[in-house]
């Protein structure tokens, strides 16, 4: 029962580390350091590090930068994007470190885990802050930065003294991170794009969609470019005809691949007086 529970302990603080790394890496550094430095955590030989007083200085220091430049909307992306070198590094260090050294491949499969754990966290967080930078006003900002400072303190203390509800907890992110991802990788491609396009880099009318080359009316073509000039068909279309070029047309529309005054043409066109 013993080494069943220590175990789980050591994997909890595994998971543990390397989650909270991907999330606030100075603070998990900093709780970690401050707890082991008077006696409240019984960090492992290996992270043991963390308890001198260096180490913490630079943490707290590095965690009272971020806790600014985290709040401010804008300032806090950038800061996530340069942050993506260091705190998936950081998680898999803290993660081979968490299990101790008791052989050479359990550190490194420790170390992968932790740093797939980190960018998962980091993803997940690094994603959410952009969505919410949409917003003008900074109070949600604000409200999810604090909150994330809370939640990588809670897990932590979790990790350390209730492992396995923090494991059950940690199962409940990773399917919400698993879920949400991927709707968090399209709105930033959408982003880029309208980002590419104010500054010109991208042509507006020409956006990028796999299933735009597909669409071919006449002697129109999506994968082409718009060339609305030209007749679809022969005269005298059956009305239902018409109705799926027009839907067709629509999903252009959507994909950027035609503008909305070429679309209102060809409706106007298709649908006849």
């Amino acid at each position: 029962m013993e080494t069943y529970d220590t175990l789980v302990s050591t994997i909890a603080l595994m998971m543990g580390v390397s989650w909270a790394s991907g999330v606030n890496l100075y603070a998990a550094v900093l709780m970690l350091g401050l707890g082991g430095a008077t006696g409240h955590i019984d960090l492992p030989p290996d992270l043991q590090t963390l308890q001198d007083p260096l180490v913490i200085a630079a943490a707290g220091f590095m965690y009272c930068v971020e806790f600014f430049a985290d709040k401010t909307p804008g300032v806090d992306s950038g800061w996530d994007a340069l942050h993506t070198f260091i705190r998936i590094p950081a998680g898999a260090v803290l993660a081979a470190g968490a299990v101790g050294d008791i052989s050479p491949a359990l550190q490194i499969a420790a170390g992968l885990v932790g740093a797939s754990m980190a960018a998962t966290s980091h993803a997940t967080k690094a994603g959410t802050r952009l969505a919410i930078n949409t917003s003008p006003e900074p109070f949600t900002n604000w409200a999810a930065s604090i909150g994330e400072d809370i939640m990588v303190l809670a897990g932590l203390w979790a990790a350390l003294n209730h492992p396995l509800v923090f494991l059950v907890l940690l199962g409940l992110f990773i399917a919400l991170a698993i879920w949400l991802l991927p709707k968090l990788w399209r709105f930033l491609k959408l982003v880029l794009r309208k980002i590419g396009g104010f500054f010109g880099l991208v042509d507006k009318d020409k956006g990028p969609s796999p299933s735009v080359g597909s669409y071919q009316f006449g002697n129109f073509s999506a994968a082409a470019g718009p060339s609305l000039d030209a007749d679809f068909t022969a005269p005298g279309p059956a009305i239902e005809d018409n109705l799926s070029r027009i839907k067709k047309l629509k999903e252009l529309l959507d994909a950027g691949a035609i503008t909305q005054e070429e679309f209102e043409a060809e409706k106007r066109r298709l649908l006849g007086p």
